[in-house]
């Protein structure tokens, strides 16, 4: 497939990197391992988006009983299963290919534990809501590899979690406006993905190597977050003989301030504060973590 040069056709604005990042391997719940790229001292936070994690987990290590408040977090498996359950009797498996997105609003408690042998790998991502929404009732929005919608074209395919690439739509809701593509460029292949002016926008690589914004770039390879300049879309070049996968995703800024403390995330500190109470007193959204414990929880005496 000859290979495109041009570049900035169709965009008014083409997006150029301005920051790059190598997530680098930590350990986070109880023996998992992740590679946070936004939530570490070099990125503390990238409105909407709070974390971003690349995790890797075998049983028995895992992600035991906690909370949440104040935002949303989309699970993305890449291999292996998760099993997810949480104090309102929410349960289920996330396998390779599905997503949950998971509207934590007022409280969740939850555990997310592997459900299959071998190593469990995937994507965590937590997208803030806004203060309206933070107290919001919680919900689940949750889709099946084989539910996902798909394009290809060029030498191109891409998974559409959330938004909409190649003329293809997600069926997800998105509080906090959102687009989350999965992208699989064949060598040779070039790609110009639509991004909206005002949002913040990120790339993340997960398999071999790209030039992203700019083709005389140089290539990056997987495990390094891209963040995204001011522009309407963004242009991506397969040059390297192997496949190249990675993600963008877009949001809308909140442009609200932030006040975190771990898993709860508010507009202030008396508003933390006040969720420490709630959840220490079992009160205001959870009430019903006095008495749950996961099966997980209880068969690893967390």
């Amino acid at each position: 497939m000859p290979e495109k040069e041009s570049s900035g056709v169709g965009f008014k604005e083409p997006r150029l990197v301005v920051r790059k990042f190598l997530a680098r391997p930590q350990h986070e719940g109880v023996g998992a391992i992740v590679r946070r790229s936004i939530g570490r001292f070099e990125l503390r936070y990238f409105d909407p988006f709070l974390f971003l994690d690349e995790f890797s987990v075998t049983a028995p290590a895992g992600f035991p009983d906690h909370p949440h408040r104040g935002f949303e977090t989309v699970t993305y498996m890449l291999q292996g299963e998760v099993t997810h359950e949480d104090f309102e009797g929410h349960k289920g498996t996330i396998g390779p290919g599905d997503v949950q997105w998971m509207t934590a609003g007022r409280g969740i408690v939850h555990s997310e534990m592997p459900a299959a042998r071998g190593t469990q790998k995937g994507l965590q991502l937590w997208i803030n809501l806004s203060s309206k929404n933070k107290m919001i009732e919680p919900r689940y929005q949750e889709i099946s590899s084989k539910d996902i919608a798909e394009a290809t074209n060029n030498g191109i395919k891409v998974r559409v979690i959330a938004g909409e690439a190649l003329g293809t739509k997600s069926p997800i809701y998105t509080r906090t406006p959102t687009m989350y593509l999965d992208f699989t460029l064949q060598p040779g292949a070039y790609l110009q993905q639509p991004i909206p002016e005002s949002w913040n926008a990120f790339v993340y690589v997960l398999d071999g190597e790209g030039v992203f914004g700019q083709s005389k770039s140089s290539p990056v390879t997987a495990h390094h977050l891209l963040l995204l300049g001011s522009g309407d879309g963004l242009e991506a070049w397969n040059k390297s003989s192997k496949l190249l996968r990675f993600i963008i995703v877009g949001g809308e800024p909140l442009c609200e301030p932030l006040a975190q403390f771990g898993p709860f995330v508010m507009n202030t500190q008396e508003e933390i504060d006040q969720t420490i109470d709630d959840f220490e007193n079992y009160t205001n959204g959870f009430e019903k973590a006095r008495h749950w414990r996961s099966e997980s929880g209880y068969s690893m005496d967390f």
